[in-house]
């Protein structure tokens, strides 16, 4: 097995309470998501994984940013998701090294016109771990394009975080058909 780590939407706007689409700030602090994150990552490094930190953002103008989307559509009018901003910067807890990867992505999964693809397959990854917000879009997206692209998939369900615990424990059940869910002691003590 040859496993990268991903790191997803762990910014500001999102996961910091002064953000500005902070639906699940509350969760992640009350639930030690960053705390969990981090020891995934710490264990990440141990084994040498590859760990690609990934964000969501538009540039100045929005011009990537879907108008018509429910999801994005009101970014431009509320400033958030600026890249280049204090909203688009990863969270100061998050333990994110100077040679990390950092990938900037424009819509809801991580393969989404990006280059991860290229760089897992140049690194011949099989198997990605995802941790990250929100568990019911960005992971679940990504984890079903990872699927679908034939990678093995596993989310580690304390390092994920979304708006309400129904949604939450509603997109673990759905990732159990296509992916493993385990939580962050399980990963540790494989």
């Amino acid at each position: 097995m040859t496993s990268a780590l991903l790191v997803i939407d762990f910014i500001n706007d999102i996961v910091h309470p002064k953000g500005k689409i902070t639906r699940c700030a509350e969760r992640i602090i009350k639930n030690k998501v960053i705390t969990h994150a981090n020891q995934v990552i710490g264990h990440a490094r141990k084994k040498s994984w590859p760990i690609i930190f990934v964000k969501v953002g538009f540039h100045t103008g929005y011009l990537e940013c879907p108008k018509h989307s429910p999801l994005f559509g009101l970014a431009p009018a509320h400033e958030a998701l600026l890249l280049n901003s204090w909203g688009t910067e990863f969270h100061e807890d998050l333990d994110i090294k100077p040679m990390d990867m950092k990938m900037i992505k424009h819509r809801v999964s991580c393969f989404y016109a990006t280059p991860l693809e290229t760089i897992l397959r140049a690194q011949t990854i099989n198997t990605l771990l995802l941790i990250g917000v929100a568990t019911n879009m960005t992971i679940e997206h990504t984890a079903r394009d990872a699927h679908d692209r034939d990678y093995a998939v596993i989310v580690i369900q304390d390092a994920c975080e979304t708006a309400s615990k129904e949604a939450h424990e509603a997109a673990l059940e759905n990732l159990g058909r296509i992916a493993q869910v385990i939580d962050t002691k399980a990963l540790i003590h494989e």
